[in-house]
C-alpha cells in the first residue's frame, strides 16, 4: 500500500489494508511481520464513497513510537486516494482529526459526524465479529 516508514525509534514498519478479516482494517506491522497495530472500518452498505473508523488500537509493548499516528496518517491518505469521505466514530481518529482535520481536507479529504444510523451500524458489526 504505502512505502516503508520509519517509527519513532528509527525501525522499519509498514501499513496496509486488510481486508481478509471479519472487519476490515488499515493495519501497521513491524518490518518483521508482527502485527503492532489497526484501525477498524466498516463501510456502510447503500451508501458509497463513505467509511467508517470505530476502533484504532495500538499494542501496549509498541507505545510511543508514534505508531498511531503513522497508522492514521496512511488511512487518511488512502481515503483520499479512493475519495471517501471519513465518518470518525472512534475517539483516537476524532481527536487526531481535531489536530490535524484543517491539513487533511487541504489535500482533498472529507470528514463528516457520525450519526446515529453509523454508530448503530458499528454496533452491529461488532456484534457480528462476536465482540458483544
Amino acid at each position: 500500500m504505502s512505502e516503508p516508514q520509519t517509527d519513532r525509534t528509527g525501525a522499519v514498519v509498514h501499513v496496509a489494508l486488510d481486508e481478509t478479516r471479519a472487519v476490515s482494517a488499515y493495519t501497521v506491522r513491524l518490518d518483521d511481520g508482527t502485527l503492532a497495530g489497526r484501525a477498524d472500518f466498516v463501510d456502510p452498505p447503500g451508501v458509497p464513497g463513505e467509511r467508517v473508523f470505530f476502533h484504532t488500537e495500538v499494542a501496549p509493548e509498541f507505545g510511543g513510537r508514534g505508531l498511531a499516528g503513522l497508522l492514521l496518517g496512511e488511512a487518511l491518505a488512502d481515503s483520499i486516494r479512493r475519495n471517501l469521505t471519513v465518518v470518525p466514530v472512534c475517539p483516537l481518529f476524532a481527536k487526531h482529526l481535531r489536530k490535524h482535520g484543517d491539513e487533511y481536507t487541504a489535500r482533498g479529504g472529507r470528514v463528516r459526524r457520525p450519526r446515529p444510523a453509523d454508530l448503530a451500524l458499528v454496533g452491529e458489526t461488532v456484534k457480528d465479529r462476536g465482540d458483544a
